[in-house]
Formats: C-alpha cells, sequence, structure tokens
C-alpha cells in the first residue's frame, strides 16, 4: 500500500466529533487526506472531541455540521466525497433500554441515508462501523466473522440493522461497502460512561469504583490500533462486500482491568456494585474474544498496543483531561 495514497482525497467521517471519530480525522490528516467532519449541529457551536484536536489537524479539516437523519444534511456531507468512513451512531447502551426508537433512527435511518447518498455520489469506497456487540455472549471462541449475531441490546439490533443494510446495498447496487467491526475500544477521550474511562476517572478521584459486572470479559483495542485497521479497510484492494474483525485476539475481565489500573496509578480503590450499571440479566454479553486472522490476512492489520501499554497511555491523558469530567457522566 502506497504511502501517498491517501493524499488529497476528500474523506467523508460521520460521527467526526466522537472518541474514535476525532482519533480518525487525525490519523487522515497525517496521512495527507483532505477530511470533511460531519457532526451533529448544537447551538453552543462545539464540535466534540474535534475541539481537542491541534490546530495543525483543524486547520486540514471542513467541519460539516448536519444531522444523520436529515438525508439532505448527509448528501451535502458525502457531496464529491472519496471515501465514507461512517461512525456516526447512538452507542450508550443502558439510554437504547429506555428509548430504542432513537436508537433505530439514528443508527439504522442514518445508516440507509449514508448509503443513499453514497450511492449517488459514486463513492470509492464505503466502511461502515460495527460493533462486537452484534455478536452477543460468545457462543464460541475466539469470535470470527462467521459467528451468529445475536443482538441483546436495542443498540446492538440496531446495529445488526445497520451492518446488513450496508451489506444489502453490496449485493443489491454494487456499492463498496466494507464492514469494519472493532472490539471494545478505548483510550483517550472515551466517553467516561464507558467501562475503562469509569474505572480510570473515579480510582483517579480516589474511589470508590462503581460498577456492574466485572467478571464479564472484552477483547479491549487501544484507539490508534482501531483507527489504523478502518482505514486498512478503505484502501485495501479487493475486500468490499468483507466484515472484518478488528481485535486483539486477547480476553481480560474488568476486574482484571481494575487490578491493572490500579497497579499503574500506584494506589487500591473500593470496588461497588453500581445497579445503574447493570444490564439485564439475559442482556448482559458475558465474553467477547475476537478472531481478527482475517484482518491480518485481507488488511495485513494487527493490534499493535497491549493492554497495559494502552492503559497507561489513558491514564496519563485522563490525569491531564481530569476537570472534562465530573461525577455525573459516570452514570446515564
Amino acid at each position: 500500500m502506497s504511502e501517498y495514497f491517501w493524499t488529497g482525497r476528500l474523506v467523508t467521517v460521520t460521527g467526526a466529533g466522537g472518541f474514535i471519530g476525532s482519533h480518525l480525522v487525525e490519523t487522515l490528516v497525517r496521512s495527507g487526506a483532505r477530511v470533511r467532519a460531519f457532526v451533529r449541529y448544537n447551538s453552543r457551536g462545539t464540535h466534540g472531541w474535534l475541539d481537542q484536536c491541534g490546530n495543525d489537524v483543524m486547520r486540514e479539516v471542513e467541519v460539516f455540521r448536519g444531522d444523520l437523519v436529515n438525508p439532505e444534511a448527509v448528501a451535502g456531507a458525502l457531496a464529491d466525497a472519496d471515501t465514507v468512513l461512517h461512525l456516526g451512531a447512538l452507542i450508550p447502551i443502558p439510554y437504547s433500554y429506555r428509548h430504542p426508537r432513537e436508537f433505530v433512527e439514528t443508527n439504522v435511518v442514518g445508516t440507509l441515508n449514508v448509503l443513499e447518498a453514497s450511492r449517488r455520489n459514486d463513492v470509492r469506497r464505503i466502511v461502515q462501523i460495527s460493533s462486537s456487540e452484534v455478536y452477543g455472549t460468545a457462543q464460541r471462541v475466539p469470535i470470527d466473522e462467521n459467528h451468529p449475531l445475536n443482538a441483546q441490546s436495542p443498540y446492538a439490533a440496531s446495529k445488526v440493522g445497520a451492518d446488513q443494510l450496508a451489506l444489502s446495498y453490496q449485493h443489491a447496487f454494487g456499492l463498496p461497502v466494507v464492514v469494519a467491526r472493532p472490539f471494545n475500544t478505548y483510550g483517550p477521550r472515551q466517553t467516561a460512561r464507558a467501562v475503562i474511562p469509569t474505572i480510570i476517572g473515579q480510582a483517579l478521584r480516589g474511589g470508590p469504583v462503581g460498577l456492574g459486572a466485572t467478571t464479564t470479559t472484552r477483547d479491549f483495542v487501544y484507539v490508534e490500533d482501531t483507527c489504523a485497521g478502518i482505514v486498512r479497510c478503505a484502501q485495501a484492494d479487493g475486500v468490499e462486500g468483507e466484515v472484518i474483525n478488528l481485535g486483539t485476539g486477547v480476553e481480560i475481565s474488568i476486574a482484571d482491568v481494575v487490578d491493572r489500573v490500579q497497579q499503574l496509578i500506584g494506589h487500591e480503590v473500593a470496588v461497588v456494585k453500581d445497579e445503574s450499571r447493570m444490564r439485564p440479566a439475559t442482556s448482559e454479553v458475558e465474553r467477547l474474544l475476537a478472531d481478527a486472522s482475517k484482518a491480518e490476512q485481507l488488511l495485513g492489520w494487527r493490534a499493535r498496543t497491549g493492554i497495559d501499554e494502552g492503559l497507561r497511555q489513558t491514564i496519563d491523558w485522563f490525569k491531564r483531561s481530569l476537570d472534562e469530567y465530573n461525577d455525573a457522566v459516570y452514570h446515564l
């Protein structure tokens, strides 16, 4: 793959103001791409985590404000784009239990709008960003791309719907779609409602750390590795119509993450059960562990950041940025 592949190409990133999206914008700019960052309008005039990107990045970015459920806004955001990286979505699983309709409208209808605009604009490649939550609790491990889909939350169901809709456009219309399926991405700028920021943020404040289930296991991928995998999904030849897992192949329990964070920050904290973070019993995903061999075979990609190094970098960022969060944001 040419190191100059992205030079001058226009890439639209939906959900660009989010955790992964803001890191992806940085990755693309540093690769030479022209980036159009599609962010949801708000009256404060802020752009989410893009506001934390340096001026050297943002002067190369066109910020386009709009809403995924507005087809006219989506069409404008995708005009003349070479590549579309579709990360825009509602993601907080606990919120999906309360308001599932919002998830269908944003994640499914919003994806439909992106697909239709991509089709009309004749884009070279669209990468639909999925989630390992679509697999539900592992029925076999490691989880490969042929593992049954088993949505255990309205959020997961909306992502299944979005993924299948995207793949249907590949079959029906020849739209050059790739579905990238990251496992549990973590790192700087992640919402404090996610489990690793919850552990780190509350531990740095002295605890206690309020958690839901701690025996569940996850395959945690550092955000820079996830971004590298998404970029390769957008660049690699001959992968249209593929679903590709992005994971480490290493599983770790939430309790073990707590232990590692305590070691890295140098003091112990109490862990207490937070009922607000508990999923309904049959909705809890007990185990996720990726088979990422397809990504290595088709993309030449594998995760390079070990969990301890990734946690160290995340902790260092939280130490500098703890004022960005407050106690309220650790809960729904």
